[in-house]
């Protein structure tokens, strides 16, 4: 029965790192979808807007606030209305993450 319960527990385990895996991939696919106008990993080439290093709360005010309409942009607020509140979040997290 121990040893049952060890397997099952590592079984657990191994799910969890499978899916908490699964969500940074997931994340990634997101935030690559803003390489066109921000660079890889938010590293913008000069004279467009840099996301790697930002805060994640000012980043994510930001993307709240396109999400709303209540920050002028050209297609911002159309993108970030294809994501929800916490997809926003992660994604905000993400670039916060990165080195600038």
């Amino acid at each position: 029965m121990v040893n049952t319960n060890k397997w099952l527990a590592a079984g657990v385990l191994c799910a969890a790192a499978a899916g908490a895996q699964a969500q940074v991939n997931q994340i990634k696919v997101w935030a690559a979808a803003c390489a066109n106008c921000h660079g890889t990993d938010g590293r913008a080439e000069p004279g467009a807007i840099a996301l790697a290093g930002q805060s994640k709360n000012d980043l994510l005010q930001k993307l709240m606030d396109f999400k709303a309409g209540k920050r002028p942009a050209t297609i911002m607020h159309q993108l970030a209305k294809g994501y929800t509140d916490e997809q926003l979040a992660d994604i905000a997290g993400y670039f916060a993450a990165q080195k600038k």
